[in-house]
């Protein structure tokens, strides 16, 4: 591993339960020795990577990251970035796929992709808001999101999109905690009558489910062999498309995703 591969490295041991890591603890982790550590993180910090703060002189991440992180925004825009992941997830399981962010209280389609596999096929509209409690993009997102939005959520008035709407707290918190076990949310019919979806959340750099990538297919088409194809495809995408917009997968949701696709954590 060059140099610069191992003053990178170091910059992976940061995490949202361990945003400050002083010398001794970042040399346990990375392995290396103590001297070569100290070098490392001085170099980051002097391009603005890392820095050092409090009595105790811990590193954190350092400010040169926003502006990468706007620059990024700028140069691939996230309906661009999702675009191509979805692309790849609508011809991996022939069926429409869609990725949604959350804005205040519902959901907006940012991209969507529609398999040529069908002539018959679930069709999205640009900018398509959809309800947290109908859809398995919604559910997706709060069986990751605080209690607190769970609850202003489930406390509002939840309408009843088709027949089969569930509209009953108590039933969609069960369902939640379905999808928080599994890593994914699915509804039947919820939003749309005849459409069997599934969908995995996509995390920020925080870690904070901000958004849901899903496939969604006729009712008459899912079959158990398509279902499974789906649901491994689906949890994939939530992995890459979370890497790709620069978020960071917590490590409860990554060790059980990585137990469900047989790959290592």
């Amino acid at each position: 591993m060059g140099t610069v591969s191992k003053g990178l490295s170091l910059l992976g041991y940061f995490s949202r339960y361990r945003s400050e890591i002083g010398l001794s603890e970042m040399t346990r982790l990375s392995g290396m020795n103590k001297a070569t550590v100290y070098r490392l993180l001085t170099e980051l910090a002097e391009q603005g990577f890392v820095e050092q703060i409090g009595t105790g002189r811990e590193y954190r991440l350092g400010p040169v990251f926003p502006r990468l992180a706007a620059l990024r925004e700028a140069a691939v825009p996230t309906r661009e970035v999702a675009q191509k992941v979805l692309s790849g997830l609508c011809e991996r399981t022939g069926e429409t796929a869609h990725m949604s962010i959350r804005q205040g209280t519902t959901l907006s389609v940012v991209s969507f992709s529609y398999s040529a596999l069908h002539g018959t096929r679930v069709t999205m509209e640009d900018a398509e808001q959809i309800a947290f409690h109908s859809t398995s993009s919604g559910h997706a997102v709060l069986a990751f999101s605080p209690p607190t939005f769970v609850d202003e959520i489930l406390s509002g008035p939840l309408e009843k999109k088709t027949e089969q709407t569930e509209t009953n707290p108590e039933i969609i918190r069960e369902r939640l905690q379905e999808a928080a076990r599994t890593c994914i949310a699915e509804s039947v019919s919820g939003h749309e009558m005849d459409v069997h979806s599934h969908a995995c959340p996509v995390f920020d750099a925080r870690q904070g489910c901000y958004g849901a990538v899903a496939v969604a297919a006729p009712v008459a088409r899912m079959t158990p062999d398509l279902q499974n194809t789906i649901r491994t495809e689906v949890l994939r995408s939530s992995l890459e498309l979370t890497r790709l917009l620069g978020g960071f997968v917590p490590d409860t949701f990554k060790s059980k995703a990585s137990e469900l696709l047989g790959e290592p954590a």
